[in-house]
């Protein structure tokens, strides 16, 4: 690799780093929405809602199209990000 292509990929990588602490960022933003939510469930089996998962996932595509994003590769994140905002639901719930 040129020192001219070194030069470019280590200014796209340091991007790539922010862009990763923003995301860190939102995800405690989410994380916090999800333990009050959880907070509102009285029962385990009210964690994992079907419905809801395929509504967000359709919503998801729609503005990954629109937005000229690869849907294949949004919803493989969102997908991931919900069962594992499940599974901590799971392993947070308290017994009312």
């Amino acid at each position: 690799m040129s020192p001219e292509k070194e030069k470019k990929l280590k200014k796209l990588r340091k991007q790539l780093d922010n862009l990763d602490n923003s995301f860190i960022r939102l995800l405690k933003k989410r994380t916090n929405l999800v333990n009050q939510v959880l907070k509102l469930k009285d029962y385990k089996n009210q964690i994992i809602d079907k419905k809801r998962i395929k509504i967000i996932l359709n919503r998801i595509k729609k503005k990954s199209i629109k937005n000229n994003i690869d849907p294949k590769i949004t919803n493989r994140i969102w997908k991931n990000m919900i069962w594992s905002y499940i599974n901590y639901e799971k392993r947070n719930f308290k017994k009312k």
